[in-house]
């Protein structure tokens, strides 16, 4: 007997000792690799971040020292702005379009395409290339699209007979020609996220429900999508953070205009901030931005927390 409890003693304390070694080991790359990744995120994300919220408490231009301190009067000048509201707005229609048509349309694009084959994977590629294009690219692009002498859209129009507006200096139609760009643009990068998660339930599950006599969309209703449920989390969020954010776009296509409208958040920041040379403004424009960002990662964990629970 005091052989067994001796012989497990022993074996107890060879695992510790390997684990030991084996959390040691661990350390080697965790050392090697980490500070570099710290020191370039302390670079250019937390010093920026820091200089941003400095800044929005002063007067300064860029130029000499920043003295002339103003407490919170950018922050007020900010959301008094009179632009500021439309621009708030924008931000939150390209999150409503990116939830409610660019995420399901990709929804249904990678449940069709969810399939093998080398048609498809051809047909992705042709969704994705959009994405893989760079933003001031694409915004170069539709603005030819868009052009009201030039472009495509009014010769379609003439072909057809119809006399197509100048949306782009139309502040009814720059929005929703915009929103379109967006979609086109992004919907491809969640389409792929969402294949992902399709191809990564297993063949027997969807095999069974159809042996069992379930429709093909109870199959997706009832399976594939709740399957998928941390894709579908992932895009969400990259989707509602992008949307807040965009700028790239905007900027060739529309550049805020016509008379503001178009402005999002950000080139806002850029068009009234840095433009202008109000660095002061612009930093407690993104000081807002970044609380904005920071509640809605805060709140969207918050919420999945509890989905989780339940």
């Amino acid at each position: 007997m005091s052989t067994v409890v001796a012989g497990a003693g022993l074996e107890r304390a060879s695992t510790d000792r390997r684990r030991r070694y084996m959390d040691r080991k661990s350390l080697v790359p965790l050392l090697l690799f980490l500070p570099p990744s710290l020191i370039l995120f302390t670079l250019f994300v937390v010093l920026p971040m820091v200089d941003a919220a400095t800044f929005s408490f002063f007067d300064w231009n860029g130029y000499g020292p920043i003295t002339d301190f103003v407490g919170f009067e950018n922050y007020a000048d900010v959301i008094t702005h009179r632009n500021f509201g439309t621009a708030v707005r924008n931000s939150l229609i390209v999150v409503a379009v990116s939830l409610l048509i660019q995420l399901p349309l990709a929804m249904w694009c990678a449940i069709a395409l969810a399939e093998r084959g080398a048609h498809i994977n051809l047909i992705r590629v042709l969704f994705f290339l959009p994405y893989m294009l760079a933003e001031v690219a694409a915004g170069l692009i539709w603005k030819f699209v868009y052009d009201g002498n030039y472009g495509l859209l009014p010769a379609i129009g003439g072909a057809i007979g119809v006399e197509m507006p100048f949306v782009l200096g139309d502040k009814l139609w720059v929005i929703p020609a915009i929103m379109l760009v967006i979609t086109w643009k992004y919907f491809g990068f969640h389409m792929m996220i969402f294949i992902a998660g399709l191809q990564s339930i297993p063949n027997e599950v969807i095999e069974a429900a159809r042996l069992d006599g379930v429709k093909k969309w109870q199959i997706v209703r009832h399976i594939k999508i709740p399957m998928i449920r941390s894709a579908i989390v992932i895009s969400v969020f990259f989707a509602i953070t992008g949307a807040l954010q965009l700028f790239d776009l905007i900027i060739p296509l529309s550049n805020g205009g016509p008379s503001h409208s178009s402005h999002t958040i950000v080139t806002f920041l850029y068009q009234f901030g840095i433009l202008r040379m109000k660095l002061g403004f612009g930093g407690a424009v993104s000081v807002l931005l970044f609380i904005a960002c920071v509640v809605v990662a805060l709140a969207y964990r918050r919420v999945l927390f509890r989905v989780e629970q339940n």
